[in-house]
C-alpha cells in the first residue's frame, strides 16, 4: 500500500457513517429537544440493568431511567419509528459495504436496537483514543491490532454490555475495520471477527 493510500484510509476513519451520527447528535448543545441527552438517559439505564443484572424490557428501562423516562420518549429513541436512529445513518450512507453493516444492525426489537447504540456510546471515547494512535506509516495489520485491542479493552471494562446481544461489537468498530481493509473485508466478515474479539476478552 502506498503512503497516499494509508493517508486516505486514516482520513476516511474520520468520516464514517457512525462517526457522523455521533458527532451530529452529541454536538447539539441546544437545551431543548436535545436528542443526545435523552438517548444517554436510556443508554445509562440499559447498562445499569445489565450490570445488576435485571430483566431488560422497555418497561424496566423506562423505570430505571427515573423521572425523565417514559414510554413515549423511549420509543423516540428506540424502535422502528424512532428519531435519529444510528442504523438510519448507516443505510443513508449509501455505500454497499456500509449498507451491509446496516442490515446486520437492523433490529425489530427496540431493546436490542437500544443496546446497539449503547455499545457505540460506551465505546466512543475508547475508539477516539485508538484513532489517535494510528499513523500513516502503519501497515493495515498493525492498524487492525490497535482497533481490536481497543474493542477487547472496552469489552473487559463493560463486560455485561459487551456480552449482551450475543457479544455483538460496537457498530462503529465494525465500520472502522472495513475502512481499514478498503473493500477487502466485508461488513459480515468484520462483524464476525470483532464478535470473536469481544467473546474472547
Amino acid at each position: 500500500m502506498t503512503m497516499g493510500a494509508r493517508t486516505e484510509t486514516v482520513a476516511e476513519l474520520d468520516g464514517t457513517a457512525v462517526g457522523g451520527w455521533v458527532r451530529r447528535l452529541a454536538g447539539n448543545t441546544a437545551p431543548r429537544r436535545n436528542h443526545w441527552h435523552t438517548r444517554q438517559i436510556y443508554y445509562r439505564a440499559a447498562e445499569a440493568l445489565l450490570d445488576a443484572p435485571a430483566e431488560l424490557t422497555w418497561k424496566s428501562i423506562v423505570e430505571q431511567a427515573g423521572p425523565r423516562g417514559s414510554r413515549s420518549t423511549f420509543y423516540e429513541v428506540a424502535g422502528g419509528h424512532a428519531r435519529h436512529r444510528m442504523v438510519d445513518d448507516l443505510i443513508g450512507d449509501g455505500r454497499p459495504g456500509v449498507i451491509e453493516i446496516a442490515l446486520r444492525y437492523l433490529r425489530t426489537d427496540p431493546v436490542v436496537q437500544l443496546l446497539d447504540e449503547t455499545k457505540v456510546w460506551s465505546f466512543w471515547d475508547i475508539r477516539q483514543e485508538a484513532m489517535r494512535q494510528l499513523s500513516d506509516r502503519m501497515p493495515v495489520d498493525e492498524m487492525e491490532r490497535v482497533l481490536t485491542a481497543s474493542v477487547a479493552g472496552w469489552a473487559r471494562l463493560r463486560p455485561a454490555l459487551a456480552r449482551a446481544g450475543g457479544c455483538t461489537p460496537p457498530a462503529c468498530a465494525v465500520e472502522d475495520l472495513t475502512v481499514l481493509h478498503r473493500g477487502h473485508l466485508s461488513g459480515t466478515e468484520a462483524l464476525a471477527r470483532l464478535t470473536e474479539v469481544v467473546r474472547a476478552a
